[in-house]
């Protein structure tokens, strides 16, 4: 009898897509098991790959857009996604202010902003839809969502009544909060917040000191942006009278968690138990006899929230065996077998340089998969 293979990879980043790491992984099985069934559920947690992954395994459909990226001059195309028949709008906001649409030495936190995404949101609630899920990762902004609610109808003035200019740095000009041409459709819209991260937006664990330094921030600037995220959610919460600013995900996306919270009513969600859902994994992963699954790197921080880990859960409840595969395998990875891995493997071919251990992820995946396979094939 044919043995069934759930394929349930995020994406290796900045080498291959999830959708490529299922190919590869099915290659591999076909040569070592040829009559093994496949079923490949491409995954997400929130950042890279999470529109790809609902579209695909939802049978929505992809939209284009040209939206501003993360300075306000420069224009990206981009695309947001819709399932559910057009009713649910999947955003994200990397692929309009994310940190891989600037070379290393143009990120300034202080300047780039999450009008993009914004301008997103408003093209979907454009389209009719009754829900979204926006995922956060990825971003090279920390605005507190400032950007994307200006692009959503929020005027934010100075101490003269002018408008305040975008990014991160400019925040502690803001003297009022103008809410009167707030797009009133978000109250009519179930907004959720797709999020690995449970960072508060200010402090020590907050959006700019955790995540600022690899979005360009100097140790200065971490200082400014903290003090800015602090201004700036105090207004807001004396203008709205709520307190978001300490909630788990607030810093999420240089604070887009908190803004998105704030003003469009969004609730957060651990992204990879959205796209677990919304892929009906755990009906495909009752069907199996092996699941596969795997990203970039895998360490004792895979348990709190990644792809691997979701995985893993599903498999365990179903009393499924599961094998991770990683580019990067760190320290403390034994506390994962608790947590429902049966095995991990590393898949760099020998000694090689970062760039090549990219260039090279399909195949050292593919290689790695067989290998596991040809061993289990032998003993079945």
């Amino acid at each position: 009898m044919s043995k069934i293979f759930v394929l349930a990879p995020d994406s290796f980043k900045e080498s291959i897509t999830a959708e490529q790491a299922c190919l590869a992984m099915q290659r591999a099985i076909k040569k070592a098991m040829p009559d093994a069934q496949i079923i490949q559920v491409p995954m997400a947690d929130g950042g890279e790959g999470t529109v790809d992954a609902l579209v695909s395994a939802r049978n929505g459909r992809k939209v284009a857009i040209e939206v501003s990226g993360p300075f306000i001059q420069q224009k990206v195309k981009s695309y947001f996604g819709l399932i559910e028949n057009d009713q649910t709008a999947v955003i994200e906001m990397a692929l309009a202010n994310g940190i891989h649409l600037l070379e290393k030495s143009q990120r300034n936190p202080l300047l780039t902003s999450t009008y993009g995404t914004g301008e997103m949101i408003k093209a979907a609630l454009d389209l009719g839809i009754s829900k979204m899920i926006i995922g956060l990762g990825g971003s090279v902004t920390n605005d507190a969502g400032a950007g994307m609610a200006q692009a959503l109808g929020v005027k934010f003035l100075d101490e003269n009544g002018q408008s305040v200019t975008l990014g991160g740095g400019q925040l502690h000009h803001i003297h009022s909060i103008d809410l009167s041409e707030l797009d009133t459709r978000l109250k009519q819209t179930e907004i959720i917040i797709a999020s690995d991260v449970n960072n508060p937006l200010c402090g020590k664990n907050g959006a700019s000191h955790v995540f600022a330094p690899q979005k360009g921030a100097s140790a200065e600037m971490v200082e400014i942006l903290d003090h800015n995220l602090k201004h700036f959610a105090n207004l807001l919460e004396s203008t709205l009278d709520i307190d978001m600013q300490n909630l788990a995900g607030a810093g999420a996306a240089g604070g887009l968690g908190f803004g998105l919270m704030a003003f469009a009513g969004a609730r957060i969600r651990s992204g990879v138990e959205i796209v677990i859902e919304e892929t009906k994994l755990a009906d495909k992963i009752d069907q199996a006899d092996y699941v596969f699954t795997g990203e970039g790197g895998i360490d004792f921080q895979t348990k709190f929230g990644k792809t691997p880990f979701g995985v893993a859960q599903v498999a365990k409840h179903l009393n499924k065996p599961v094998i991770a595969f990683a580019g990067y395998v760190g320290n403390d990875i034994e506390e994962l077998y608790a947590e429902g891995f049966t095995a991990i493997f590393g898949i760099v071919d020998g000694v090689c340089d970062l760039p090549t251990a990219l260039k090279n992820g399909e195949r050292n995946l593919e290689r790695t998969c067989e290998s596991v396979v040809r061993l289990w094939n032998s003993y079945i």
